[in-house]
């Protein structure tokens, strides 16, 4: 992709966050996803890891390679015209180093953001320190501002998802990691897991920077969280597993001897698939 192009994109990526309206975004997992979310009309495309793991082989949690999570990564950034934000996990690696490789490699993908997490691993135990991601943030900042594409980083802290540490002083930790990734150099900060309208209007007020939110059962509808002061609102693995129950529906009809021909009501058509994927 051509690198000005790219910046323009990064650059519209960002203006995203600051509305007026709530930025919404319906994670994709593969190329043909991805072109149904912009055929939408979506402004932007984000990918799920734990969605492009599965369809890899491997459940969620840094235990897809680098590589094969940048492959799919490309896949979607060429299907698609629209600014594409990557899930990278915890970027595949432990050291700052390692953070600005992942960048450089985001950017060679095509991709203008990146999701970064602070856990490494499936317990409280990885957490990584707040000051060595604080310098993982910087260094994917300054690799891809030298690289000539700013990469738009939503940094996001598992405090509330595992949930880690005390429940009494979760939103005090939240609060003290999200500014801290704010402050070295992240766009937009990501507390998943909070369903509580109270807590998540307090957070977006105190983190200092464009709050992401994570659609799920029993949170706000997306007019309440634009309402609450939260910048961006992703469903995370949620669109591709709501995919897999259809198809899990079909399966069993199928099995079970049922022609329930209304299971495919809603079904995309053979030919849009091939229209959708097969423009110039």
């Amino acid at each position: 992709m051509d690198k000005t192009l790219q910046a323009q994109k990064a650059a519209l990526l960002k203006k995203l966050h600051y509305g007026p309206k709530i930025l919404v975004l319906a994670n994709a997992w593969d190329a043909i996803s991805a072109r149904m979310v912009e055929e939408i009309g979506f402004p932007a495309v984000a990918t799920t890891s734990a969605g492009v793991a599965a369809t890899l082989g491997y459940p969620d949690g840094q235990r897809v390679s680098r590589d094969e999570m940048l492959e799919v990564v490309a896949r979607v950034a060429r299907a698609v015209r629209v600014p594409v934000t990557a899930d990278m996990e915890a970027g595949y690696g432990t050291t700052p180093a390692e953070m600005a490789g992942t960048a450089q490699a985001l950017i060679a993908a095509g991709a203008v953001g990146l999701n970064l997490e602070d856990v490494t691993g499936d317990d409280e135990a990885s957490q990584v320190d707040v000051a060595l991601q604080m310098e993982k943030i910087r260094a994917i900042r300054e690799a891809s501002a030298a690289a000539g594409v700013p990469l738009v980083v939503n940094a996001r802290t598992d405090v509330y998802l595992l949930p880690i540490g005390p429940a009494e002083t979760r939103f005090e930790r939240t609060v003290e990691r999200l500014r801290a990734y704010a402050k070295a150099g992240a766009d937009c900060v990501f507390a998943p897991a909070l369903k509580d309208a109270g807590t998540i209007e307090k957070l977006a007020k105190a983190v200092g920077a464009p709050l992401n939110i994570l659609l799920m059962p029993g949170a706000p509808s997306l007019n309440e969280l634009e309402k609450l002061g939260v910048a961006r609102a992703s469903i995370g693995s949620g669109l591709m597993r709501a995919t897999l129950g259809t198809a899990r529906k079909v399966a069993k009809a199928m099995f079970e001897r049922r022609d329930d021909w209304s299971l495919f009501a809603e079904a995309v058509p053979y030919a849009e698939l091939n229209r959708l994927l097969g423009r110039g």
